[in-house]
This record gives C-alpha cells, sequence and structure tokens, in this order.
C-alpha cells in the first residue's frame, strides 16, 4: 500500500505520546522525519526510539526536504500561523494541532494559503474521529430521547501549582489559557453533535493575575431555535472529559467523550430513559483514525480534508467570542 510520508515540527510531549505511535499503527502513512529548533539530542532519541529515518536541526529544512509530503505541527499555539503557512509553501499538506490560530482571523489567512498552494489543511481535533460521537448523532436523529432542549460539555484536568510557572499553557503570549487548551474540545462537540451554530457566547472566567490567563471558564451558548449549551473548562479540577445531551423524552451522556483512549479506546455511551439506564460501548483508536482519513485524502488527491476548514473555522468563531466576553463580561456575538 502507497503510504504519505510525513514530518514532524518539533519534539512536542503530544507527538511523543500519543501521535507517534499512532503513526506506527497507520496502514496508509509513514514518519519519515522529524526536526526540532532547540533539542537535537531529543530529536535523535525520539527517531531513534520510533525509528524516523532522518533528523534535521531545523524546520526549514525538514520542510525543504522533497520526499516529505505532509508534516504534523505541535508547536505552541502562537507559532501555528508561521509555520502552516511556511509548510504550505513549501508544498507540505498539513495536520496542525488545534487550536488552530490564535483567532479567526489567522486561521483565515492560514486556510487561504494553504488553498493557494493546494495542499490539505486539517486541524487535529481527533475526537472527531472516534465512532461513538457518530452513534450520538444516530440516536438524537432517531428521536429516542425526543427534541433536544439543551447540551453541556465538560472537559477539565488538574495542572499542578508547583508546575504551573514553567507550563506553556500559563502563557499568555503563547497562546495559553484553559479554553484554547481543552474548552475548545467541548464547543466543537456542542457544535458537531447537535449540528448547528452558536449564536451567542457569555463566559464567565477564573482568571491567574499573574499569568493573566484563564485557569477555568464556564460558557453559556444560545443558538437560533431556543437550544442552549454549556461548556466548562479548567486547569483547577480532576481528569473529567464528558457530554449529555438532554432531550423531552431522556438523554444521553457520552463519559469518556474526549480521552477514550485512556480506556483503551473504549467508548461509551449511556441513554437514560424515565428509569432505564441503557450503555453502549463502542471501541476505535482516535488518533490513529486522525491520521489514515487525512492521508487517504491526501492519497486521493481530494481537496477537502475529512476535518473541515470550514468547521475549523466556525470553531475558532466562537473562540474569539469567548475571549471578546471575558475582555467585556457581557455576552457576545459569534460573528
Amino acid at each position: 500500500m502507497k503510504k504519505v510520508r510525513w514530518g514532524i515540527l518539533s519534539t512536542a510531549g503530544i507527538a511523543q505520546k500519543a501521535l507517534l505511535p499512532a503513526f506506527s499503527r497507520a496502514e496508509n502513512a509513514v514518519v519519515t522525519a522529524i526536526a526540532t529548533g532547540s533539542d537535537l539530542a531529543k530529536a535523535n532519541e525520539i527517531a531513534e526510539k520510533f525509528q524516523i529515518e532522518k533528523v534535521y536541526d531545523d524546520y526549514e529544512k525538514l520542510l525543504n526536504d522533497p520526499f516529505i509530503d505532509a508534516v504534523y505541527i505541535p508547536l505552541p499555539n502562537h507559532l501555528h500561523k508561521e509555520w502552516v503557512i511556511e509548510a504550505a509553501k513549501n508544498g507540505k499538506h498539513i495536520l496542525c494541532e488545534k487550536p488552530a490560530a490564535l483567532t479567526a482571523e489567522e486561521t483565515a489567512e492560514m486556510i487561504e494559503v494553504c488553498e493557494a498552494e493546494n495542499v490539505l489543511f486539517m486541524e487535529a481535533f481527533m475526537y472527531y474521529f472516534h465512532p461513538q460521537h457518530a452513534r450520538v448523532k444516530e440516536i438524537i436523529a432517531s428521536g429516542e430521547i425526543g427534541e433536544v432542549t439543551y447540551m453541556t460539555a465538560s472537559f477539565s484536568f488538574y495542572l499542578a501549582e508547583e508546575n504551573r510557572a514553567a507550563n506553556i499553557r500559563m502563557s499568555h503570549e503563547k497562546g495559553g489559557g484553559s479554553i484554547y487548551d481543552v474548552g475548545c474540545y467541548g464547543i466543537h462537540a456542542i457544535r458537531n453533535v447537535l449540528g448547528m451554530e452558536p449564536a451567542s457566547v457569555h463566559v464567565h472566567p477564573v482568571i491567574d493575575a499573574k499569568m493573566n490567563v484563564e485557569t477555568a471558564a464556564v460558557g453559556h451558548l444560545t443558538f437560533e431555535d431556543g437550544i442552549s449549551a454549556t461548556f466548562d473548562c479548567s486547569f483547577n479540577a480532576a481528569m473529567r472529559h464528558e457530554y449529555r445531551i438532554h432531550g423531552t423524552e431522556g438523554s444521553i451522556t457520552v463519559p469518556r467523550a474526549f480521552r477514550p483512549d485512556n480506556y483503551g479506546g473504549e467508548g461509551m455511551i449511556q441513554l437514560e430513559k424515565g428509569d432505564v439506564v441503557t450503555t453502549e460501548l463502542i471501541r476505535g483508536d482516535q488518533y490513529c483514525l486522525e491520521i489514515e482519513q487525512l492521508s487517504q485524502a491526501i492519497l486521493n488527491g481530494e481537496k477537502i480534508a475529512p476535518h473541515t476548514t470550514q468547521n475549523t473555522l466556525n470553531n475558532m468563531a466562537v473562540l474569539d467570542a469567548c475571549y471578546q466576553s471575558i475582555q467585556s463580561g457581557v455576552t457576545e456575538t459569534i460573528k
């Protein structure tokens, strides 16, 4: 089978822990190069561990390699725009970690360059590829829980106080904050499960005054047909990653919504109607599926990525409005 040849820009933890192992499981993709901007010894160590053929001490050198078809970019949020554009100009297809950029305007610029250079761009919302979410939408469409009226989504983990000062998630200048890091998942899930775009949002944050980032937030989203939703995210609470949809006749809870890989890839859907609760387990390798589906789109010469740029732009518009609401203290219209 023909495989897409991938390069990795940086030795980021997410690449080592999740994506590189997933690439090794993918049938139509292979990592042939890794580049570092700071720690060549670490890059060499990773290359040896994952049997990566080439190691570069500069991102540009990797992008200039004609034998690389696509790149995965797990760089800090504030660097996404620069290196997505550079990769596109070098003819590389792109898988970029979420959030795509710091604003919808930046994201639109990136996508415009990718389209002009005829390369695919995809934001790496890995959870989106787990089959449990398609099953949830199937249950909703069947009418089993009646008319949907409300949805809530949560993603939190505890970031130890002693580790915060050195953690990039706490850097305002580098695109830190709980909404960019984990809140974006809840927003994304609400939009995609409901199949609708919110009209407005009001966010209540917990701000770390010293670091100038929100360590937790609760947001209320409204939709034009009367449905409402809330998301919450936090660095101040134990791991929780779930969403719940409430209908007029029942509810659906997905307690392993974003990190089913923590359970060996096993997702879980709980359907509650009256006094009856039924549980359905669904397996999926979300990181591998993400890689394989984008790689197949590249091999097929497709013009649209499996997770579309329009989906990315719509999610970024909500993030923009969230941060505007934090600044203004009032409800903001999503543009």
